[in-house]
């Protein structure tokens, strides 16, 4: 079903994509020929809409807003866009691509005279504007109604608050990249790749926690209601989440100290608001530099079957 069902409450995904820096093209390359480069992005928008048997809903300037009857659809609308305009040689500047931001949320819509309203449309407009140049981000709802790979192809990356809702809402960047949405990590050379694991077990004082198929993610932070609590000055309510996917442990940091990593191998990292893949092993700690005895301190080892 898609949103040209009027004067129903359906389900459909809504996305958002627009040109990134359309300003900067009209002040470098003057109105009309911005202008021509716009309509051929929104073009290309178009096309792939209807290509997965979406439905335009308006054009505003140098953005479209789209309904797809799937999750899946709807992605593969916003990859078909985000690879034909970076491949384009008419969309280019100074040599560089055009870049566009897509965003996208699945649920229910109020239809009325061709157009859709509701939550669903101002989450799915939010999750426009916390993306980058180039990068697809979407939300849990929707990942929730993706299948097969393009569920494999999304990472959680940070939260946000929406408007009208209590708590912020989960942000993931859907990997559209052909080399990045292979679904299955290669056989070869597993052997030889620290990154490749099937479980990642954690020790904290006296608790042992594990992550795998069976339990993919698991939340850190002095909250209560995360699945592994550590009280701290340093420490956020939501610091961090670890999860599992194609084989690969992925800390991503929400806090405001950050979270330091130093692997066995002595190799230090630290992230704040960004990702890290967990390797080896090592030791994890809370917004300071990782001391073995230290209440913030969390050991870590990556372990195959």
């Amino acid at each position: 079903m898609t949103a040209q069902t009027t004067g129903k409450d359906v389900e459909v995904a809504v996305l958002f994509a627009d040109v990134v820096g359309s300003t900067r093209l009209y002040e470098r390359m003057g109105e009309q020929r911005a202008r021509d480069m716009v309509a051929l992005c929104i073009d290309v928008m178009r096309s792939a809409t209807e290509q997965y048997r979406g439905t335009v809903i308006k054009t505003m300037g140098d953005e479209i807003m789209a309904t797809f009857p799937s999750a899946d659809e709807a992605l593969n609308a916003a990859a078909q866009m985000q690879k034909q305009i970076g491949a384009s040689a008419q969309l280019r500047v100074d040599g560089q691509p055009v870049s566009i931001r897509v965003g996208c949320h699945f649920g229910p819509v109020v239809v009325e005279s061709q157009d859709v309203f509701g939550s669903t449309v101002h989450t799915a407009n939010r999750m426009t504007s916390q993306a980058k140049a180039g990068q697809i981000i979407t939300t849990e709802a929707t990942v929730g109604q993706l299948t097969g790979q393009w569920r494999s192809a999304c990472r959680l990356i940070d939260s946000a608050p929406i408007k009208g809702q209590r708590n912020e809402v989960p942000l993931y960047e859907v990997l559209w990249q052909a080399e990045d949405v292979t679904s299955m990590v290669r056989t070869v050379g597993h052997e030889a790749d620290r990154s490749y694991c099937t479980r990642l077990r954690l020790w904290w004082l006296d608790q042992e926690l594990l992550i795998d198929e069976q339990r993919p993610i698991l939340t850190i932070g002095r909250a209560d209601e995360n699945d592994l609590v550590v009280k701290g000055n340093l420490v956020s309510r939501l610091h961090a989440r670890i999860e599992f996917a194609r084989h690969k442990f992925t800390l991503i940091d929400h806090s405001t100290n950050g979270t330091f990593v130093r692997e066995s191998n002595g190799e230090e990292s630290f992230v704040r608001r960004d990702s890290l893949q967990l390797k080896g092993g090592g030791m994890i700690s809370l917004g300071r530099i990782p001391e073995g005895e230290s209440a913030q301190t969390i050991r870590f080892v990556c372990e195959r079957d």
